[in-house]
């Protein structure tokens, strides 16, 4: 006896929701981790507002897109795409270093 169409879409059903749970496990592991840097970044615009230091760092920035973009291609991830990745969260991070530095973001 051959599977039919209806069998075939329930086993294409199950590998999906199969997948979209990894997904969704992924995306939760995803969220934590970056929490987990922002509260680290935090902890440099402390720093840097109790020093005076500029909010960004260009210099390390730069730095960090290179290694980013290397770590992408070994990991067969568009590097474009992790350096877009990259800036939105640089451009948060720099956010709230500034609200900090001007007392407007509670530590």
């Amino acid at each position: 006896m051959t599977e039919g169409p209806t069998d075939e879409r329930d086993a294409a059903m199950t590998e999906l929701l199969g997948i979209r749970s990894s997904i969704d496990n992924i995306d939760a592991a995803l969220i934590h981790l970056l929490a987990e840097r922002f509260k680290f970044t935090q902890k440099v615009g402390r720093l840097k507002a109790e020093h005076g230091l500029p909010p960004s760092d260009p210099g390390r920035e730069q730095r960090q897109i290179a290694r980013l973009r290397d770590l992408a291609v070994d990991a067969h991830l568009d590097p474009a795409f992790a350096e877009k990745w990259f800036n939105f969260v640089v451009a948060e991070v720099i956010q709230h270093h500034e609200e900090i530095a001007g007392g407007t973001r509670p530590e």
